[in-house]
């Protein structure tokens, strides 16, 4: 009988080592042959599934990305069924990665962010979210000042884009050991606590 092969769990594989290659060496360190041996890999098996090291590290970026978006989703279902508020601050503390995976996903965000000068598709690593993001965030900001019985504003997707580009910049602190989760929530609240007012 032959062998049934999880192709996707192959190509994971080889992403999970293009991170942690990325993390220890740079961006720049990542090769075909180092993710093989990364992997435990043969570099045939490498090359059945990305023929260029672009293709394998543009997959590997992608798939951090999914996986960020992934633990902001997580923390919305987590808080369950609640307040406006309550949804909007989990959202956004996501980006604070107060978890050890969510770290390792915004340091290699970090990491390869600085490429985007050079390769505008990796911008969006680090990019506060796409339209339908900062249309849910203003809808629960709109939300989250009626649940306080503060009048609407006529700028909440503005503020949706604020928030989120502060979140993205304290992770980026955090990422870099420049402040600590702790510190970042504070800011976060604070922000958010004036805004909301």
């Amino acid at each position: 009988m032959p062998k049934i092969v999880d192709h996707e769990a192959r190509r994971r594989r080889l992403a999970e080592a293009v991170w942690t290659l990325t993390l220890r060496d740079g961006l720049e360190g990542v090769t075909l042959r180092k993710v093989a041996v990364e992997a435990g890999v043969s570099m045939g098996q490498v090359q059945h599934y990305y023929a260029t090291r672009e293709s394998l590290v543009r997959d590997a970026i992608d798939r951090a990305v999914r996986a960020l978006n992934a633990r902001i989703e997580e923390s919305v279902g987590t808080a369950g069924p609640s307040s406006a508020e309550t949804t909007l601050r989990e959202c956004l503390r996501a980006m604070l990665a107060r978890d050890p995976e969510s770290l390792r996903l915004l340091q290699l965000s970090v990491a390869v962010v600085g490429k985007a000068i050079s390769d505008p598709a990796m911008a969006t690593v680090l990019a506060p979210g796409s339209g339908e993001l900062l249309d849910f965030t203003a809808a629960l900001i709109t939300a989250a000042r009626q649940g306080r019985g503060v009048p609407a504003l006529d700028d909440d997707r503005t503020d949706a884009d604020i928030c989120w580009n502060l979140a993205t910049s304290l992770g980026v602190d955090v990422a870099l050991g420049q402040r600590s989760p702790d510190e970042a929530l504070r800011v976060l609240d604070h922000h958010l606590d004036r805004l909301l007012a």
